[in-house]
């Protein structure tokens, strides 16, 4: 890892992996678990029980919290569609990366046939794409933009364990194609000259 960068990496705590991933990805704590809680309230005011978080209220937030917790950051999440190449995506075009992965529950040495999610944040930091995963001791180098497809690759090649990409870019203007993110070599949408 290139000494002269600083890198913000919160490592985890509790079940905030959504919290931890989003501030890894702006590079900054801008986001405070209050924040989350209050979004999922927003979207599930009348639940008893939330459905955008753990049963307990530890964290575990969902897609919906992230999403929203993004545009409140003027900025939007798109799904991956997995059956895609990566190489499609234009890299320029966007923040960073939010992946979604499945971890196995442990107590101590045993493995319980269970599983959790965990969400972790990878994005360009000076020339360089990093994974910001908070159960990292540290950021890790991926390398460079042939390097994070690769990895992205790989992490999507693994179709039984569910994986899932997200997209974030910043939001702008609304006359845009709907998929700004994929390179013009690979949208279906543009006219032939």
């Amino acid at each position: 890892m290139p000494t002269t960068l600083k890198i913000y990496h919160e490592k985890q705590t509790r079940q905030l992996c959504a919290l931890h991933a989003l501030n890894n990805l702006f590079q900054e704590n801008i986001y405070q678990k209050a924040e989350l809680d209050n979004i999922c309230s927003n979207l599930s005011p009348n639940a008893w029980i939330n459905p955008h978080r753990s049963l307990l209220g530890l964290g575990n937030y969902d897609i919906n919290v992230i999403m929203t917790a993004l545009e409140i950051r003027h900025c939007e999440a798109f799904w991956f569609d997995k059956r895609k190449d990566p190489s499609c995506i234009d890299l320029d075009k966007i923040v960073g990366f939010i992946l979604n992965i499945p971890l196995d529950y442990k107590i101590g040495a045993i493995t319980l046939p269970l599983r959790k999610r965990h969400w972790i944040a990878v994005r360009r930091i000076g020339q360089h794409y990093y994974n910001l995963d908070s159960k990292l001791r540290q950021p890790e180098l991926l390398g460079t933009e042939s390097d994070v497809l690769h990895f992205l690759r790989e992490q999507l090649k693994e179709k039984e364990q569910q994986r899932e990409l997200f997209l974030v870019r910043y939001r702008s203007d609304c006359n845009e194609s709907q998929q700004r993110w994929i390179e013009e070599s690979h949208d279906i949408n543009k006219t032939a000259d």
